[in-house]
């Protein structure tokens, strides 16, 4: 109980970041790295460990893989300070991962994720109406809203804002209070619309489609999906914002065309180990603006499959959870596997925001990811507990997919960038 407490804890500084307000910065306590050792020692006392999902060993080769490259490059101080600046993401999934382990366990700690995306939305409110917000934070010079930290930057806002409109969906399908309980996290889930929509990101409204493109596709089916997609985009482009300016001839666009293809000239010119992790910005001017391409340029083919893998897992996983039918023996079977399923719903649809808004900016690297991917690992041990005939997955029967599908990633990439350029 005390490991769980204390790792919700450590997810509400992550969020909020109480800690980084004008009037807290002065104290010098670091609260954040303080609780993260704290929640670690009371894992490493605890009994219960588990390390049965394969994202567990893929994150670690993936940290050693950003190490190696920067020792490739050259960079040996770069290699003996990754470990240092990446241990908080490595321990924060490790604790999320294992700590969350009941369904009631698991349904708060969405409810504290959504919460406080719900919290950053209301100050972005407050920030789009007064111009500044009771942070101290101001809009960024063209009106859009921001917070401390890491969401500092609109579109990191937006993205925090995209992962938790699924959870707050499932969260007013669990009804309750005379529907009030409803209610209220609709309106949560409406506050966090407007909140990408103050954020005036393309990729976090790109996502909201794409969001609702994988949730019509998994009730009736891709055509209906892409219909209703392409319809959306169409209003989307008819609203006051930055949207109305995706062509691939506009600058900021055309710029970040331009950083992928840099990026492909990297991977090749350096293929197995890429051009060392955070060195993208010394051969080029602007960053990778593309999660995977950052990955393939920074850490080679070799960290690419791997970081492939990593993510690739999360959605296989909640697809499993998707297609299995239990025989279900009693009506408090049957709803538990209701809920079961509609959370593996609710964080499928999230993985599909996130990696619909990273696929404009470079965030393979941001501890968010990392957090919902432990949410994700978490659920489906969960379910598997409780429901022990779904198979699990195992790295070594995988260890000729993923890099099959990391050169289908590549020459998908690639060819795409090639279009876009001749578009250009």
């Amino acid at each position: 109980m005390l490991l769980y407490l204390l790792t919700v804890f450590y997810l509400f500084l992550v969020l909020v970041r109480p800690q980084e307000y004008p009037a807290m910065t002065g104290f010098g306590v670091p609260i954040l790295s303080l609780t993260l050792m704290a929640a670690f020692g009371v894992w490493l006392l605890s009994r219960n460990k588990r390390f049965d999902a394969p994202q567990y060993l893929l994150l670690v080769l993936f940290l050693l893989v950003t190490c190696l490259s920067m020792l490739a490059s050259g960079w040996s101080g770069g290699a003996a300070l990754q470990p240092l600046n990446s241990y908080p993401t490595v321990i924060a999934f490790l604790l999320l991962a294992n700590a969350v382990d009941t369904p009631r366990r698991m349904e708060i700690l969405m409810t504290v994720f959504v919460a406080c995306a719900v919290l950053l939305a209301v100050h972005g409110i407050e920030q789009a109406a007064l111009g500044v917000g009771w942070t101290g934070m101001t809009t960024v010079e063209d009106g859009r809203i921001q917070y401390l930290g890491i969401f500092s930057d609109p579109n990191d806002l937006g993205m925090l804002f995209v992962l938790s409109v699924p959870m707050a969906v499932y969260l007013s399908s669990r009804g309750g209070m005379l529907g009030l309980r409803r209610l209220f996290w609709l309106a949560a889930c409406a506050a966090l619309l407007y909140g990408i929509f103050l954020t005036n990101s393309r990729g976090g409204m790109l996502a909201v489609v794409t969001m609702a493109g994988v949730y019509i596709w998994l009730r009736r089916g891709a055509v209906i999906a892409g219909v209703l997609g392409a319809g959306a985009l169409v209003v989307l482009k008819m609203l006051p914002s930055r949207l109305n300016e995706l062509d691939v001839q506009e600058s900021s666009a055309a710029g970040r065309v331009d950083a992928w293809y840099e990026g492909f000239q990297m991977f090749l010119s350096n293929p197995v180990l890429g051009v060392g992790t955070h060195r993208f910005t010394e051969y080029h001017h602007l960053t990778a603006h593309n999660s995977l391409i950052l990955v393939l340029a920074e850490n080679g083919i070799i960290g690419f499959t791997i970081w492939i893998a990593f993510v690739g897992y999360g959605f296989m996983m909640m697809h499993r959870i998707l297609r299995h039918e239990p025989e279900l023996v009693d009506d408090e079977h049957a709803e538990e596997w209701r809920q079961a399923r509609a959370i593996a719903q609710g964080l499928m649809i999230s993985l599909s925001g996130f990696f619909a808004t990273a696929f404009f900016l470079s965030r393979s690297y941001i501890i968010l990811l990392y957090l919902v991917a432990a949410i994700v690992v978490a659920h489906f041990s969960i379910v598997r507990d409780r429901f022990p005939e779904i198979e699990p997955y195992r790295l070594s029967q995988d260890l000729l997919r993923w890099p099959i599908y990391s050169a289908i990633a590549v020459v998908g990439l690639y060819a795409v960038v090639r279009l876009l350029l001749a578009m250009g």
